[in-house]
Formats: C-alpha cells, sequence, structure tokens
C-alpha cells in the first residue's frame, strides 16, 4: 500500500522531467543546427530528433491520464456542491456516496471500453507472439515518428481510468467508516498565506456573506 499511495507522484514526475528534458534537447538541437560551427553543425545534423515532439505528447497525455487519479485521491478535481452543502446532513451523506459510486462505475467502465478497444487494436496479437500462440489477427498500427504500436499508447485509458475507478473506491469505503472526503491541504498551495494582504480581498470580511 505505501507504494500504491504514491503510485501517481512517481509516474507523474518521470513523465514531467522525461518530457522536459526531451523539449530542452529537442530546441537546443534544432537551435544548435543553426549554427555555422565546423564538425559541430555536421554532427548535430546527423541527429534526429523527429521523434522527440510524438514521445513529448505521449508522455503528457499519460501524465495527464494519471493525474486525474491523482486528483480522485488528493480531492483536488473542481466540483459543484452548491446544492449539496444545503441539503439536510443524511440527504448530503448519500447524494455523496452516490456521486463517489457514478464515479467509480463511469470510471469502469471507461476503463473496460478502453481495454476492449486496446485489445482489438493490436494488444491480441502481441500477447499471442509473447506465448508463441499462432494467430491471424493483424499486428496493429503504429505511431507516425516512434512507430509504437499504437495499442500501447492507448494503453493509458484503460490503466488510468481503473486507477480512478480504484481512488473512487477508496474513497468511498474511507466517507462510508468516517465520514470524510480527502480535501487539498491549503498549506501546499504556494502564495496563499499572502491573501490576507492582497488589497483586493482586504474589504471582504470572513462572515459577511462575501464570497472570499
Amino acid at each position: 500500500m505505501k507504494i500504491l499511495d504514491h503510485l501517481e507522484e512517481w509516474i507523474i514526475a518521470f513523465l514531467m522531467g522525461g518530457a522536459t528534458l526531451i523539449i530542452f534537447l529537442s530546441v537546443a538541437h534544432r537551435y544548435g543546427t543553426g549554427l555555422p560551427i565546423p564538425g559541430v553543425q555536421d554532427w548535430l545534423l546527423s541527429l534526429h530528433f523527429e521523434w522527440a515532439q510524438e514521445l513529448a505528447i505521449i508522455m503528457f497525455v499519460w501524465m495527464a491520464k494519471f493525474g486525474a487519479a491523482y486528483g480522485v485521491r488528493k480531492g483536488v478535481h473542481v466540483g459543484v456542491d452548491v446544492l449539496v452543502s444545503r441539503l439536510p446532513t443524511e440527504w448530503r451523506k448519500n447524494t455523496t456516496i452516490i456521486a463517489l459510486v457514478c464515479g467509480m462505475l463511469f470510471t469502469g467502465i471507461i476503463g473496460t471500453l478502453g481495454l476492449r478497444f486496446v485489445w482489438e487494436n493490436g494488444m491480441h496479437h502481441a500477447v499471442f507472439s509473447l506465448f508463441h500462440i499462432e494467430t491471424d489477427t493483424p499486428e496493429g498500427p503504429t505511431t507516425p515518428d516512434l512507430e509504437w504500436p499504437t495499442w500501447f499508447v492507448y494503453s493509458v485509458v484503460p490503466m488510468g481510468s481503473y486507477l480512478m475507478c480504484f481512488r473512487f473506491i477508496q474513497v468511498l469505503v474511507t466517507f462510508v467508516r468516517t465520514g470524510e472526503m480527502p480535501h487539498q491541504d491549503e498549506s501546499e498551495v504556494e502564495g496563499l498565506d499572502d491573501i490576507e494582504e492582497d488589497p483586493l480581498f482586504a474589504t471582504v470580511k470572513p462572515g459577511t456573506g462575501g464570497a472570499r
């Protein structure tokens, strides 16, 4: 569970750092090839970075999908609870449970549909080939630059969706047991302490009905 509790952070950190490095190297290579430096320019021109943009896009898409699961676990997704907060306590609890169950069902359905799509898009051929099972199923398409099988790229849909579904289940179990929902710790938001000194908010006092 310790590994699972930090799975999204590790994946997001790796993807973000990798994509940033790839983009930096690609931009530096592009500008470097324009410098008339004997030897260096020829060496840079011999390097091929056509795949960098495609890989960076894939990494950012994966990062967004796993980031959605992280948002469920941390309670940072945007939600409109203006009606729920005005319901009686018991109704509010039941409404929250229904909302969590709907989130669980939705992400579970998306994960299942995504897994079916990935399987039919070439994953079945890869699995059969791995276990040396004869099959006449097609290999499936590949990406333009990297020439990776697209089923591998799209596999983030079932993986990320099932992880979100699992996080919804975790949040639901915790809420039923304790009545608490995950929420973002305001102390982790940089610059939030300075809001009291902002003249825009200085005239709005807590409890006066004004929106902070």
